[in-house]
């Protein structure tokens, strides 16, 4: 079950559409975890409540460390802390055993950069489902959001529509009967159908001939919009990942 490279997968609320960017967890892949970062606009951070599990992602060496200080440096500003597995035996929903991690996490994301006091820090067990989309009555001690309403109470960051064309590669693929599609997140500008685009560093110029997220077409794509973009005249050679697209008349 370790996740390697970054997936994408959408859910909705009440209030949002989210898309998910399972950024990897095993060290081996810290590198696939931070294009997976840079593109976030809210970390959720997972802990393991377990005795020994927590105290290992938060050891010197950790993976909690890394992936917190990871976040922030990447500009990730909002974040929500799940302390799962809060079913296992030795946890038992224990609030003493919540308190603790809590405590401990807040003292480090504090020196990262963080401001704890912002952040939810929300009981759960994935397994199980508690307090993800309805509060448990497995712990009645916790008195703060659960995860749905956690995300709920985000701010969308400010998106930068009038500024020329930026979309960073995540991927380009090569797809039988339709040819090269470069996938990555806008992060400024627009992006549509018919527009000459042009990729850095290596100046390789192509007609855009449409844009899809989610397997849907857009008639224009904004910051923040994870799409995959079909190009004529470019072989997938041509260009690769971390390549940026722009616009070749508003470069």
């Amino acid at each position: 079950g370790i996740t390697i490279d970054i997936s994408l997968w959408k859910f909705e609320t009440a209030k949002y559409h989210f898309t998910i960017i399972d950024a990897p967890g095993h060290r081996d892949f810290i590198k696939n975890m931070i294009t997976g970062t840079s593109q976030a606009d809210v970390a959720i951070l997972m802990i393991a409540s377990p005795q020994g599990e927590f105290e290992a992602g938060i050891s010197k060496d950790g993976q909690t460390r890394e992936h917190a200080l990871l976040s922030f440096t990447l500009g990730v500003k909002q974040m929500i802390v799940c302390l799962n597995k809060m079913d296992e035996k030795t946890v038992n929903f224990s609030e003493e055993r919540y308190n603790e991690i809590k405590k401990e996490l807040s003292d480090y994301l504090k020196k990262v950069g963080y401001k704890p006091e912002t952040i939810p820090f929300i009981p759960i067990s994935g397994f199980n489902g508690d307090n993800m989309l309805e509060r448990s009555t497995n712990c009645p001690w916790y008195k703060g959001p659960i995860l749905i309403e956690a995300l709920d109470a985000l701010e969308p960051p400010k998106r930068p529509i009038d500024k020329p064309l930026r979309l960073p590669l995540q991927d380009v693929y090569k797809i039988g009967g339709i040819g090269t599609v470069p996938v990555g997140r806008v992060e400024t500008g627009v992006i549509k159908p018919g527009m000459s685009i042009q990729f850095a560093p290596n100046k390789v110029i192509a007609e855009c001939k449409s844009v899809e997220m989610h397997h849907e077409q857009l008639q224009e794509a904004v910051p923040g919009d994870n799409v995959g973009f079909n190009i004529k005249g470019v072989s997938v050679k041509d260009i690769r990942r971390g390549n940026v697209a722009s616009d070749a008349k508003n470069d």
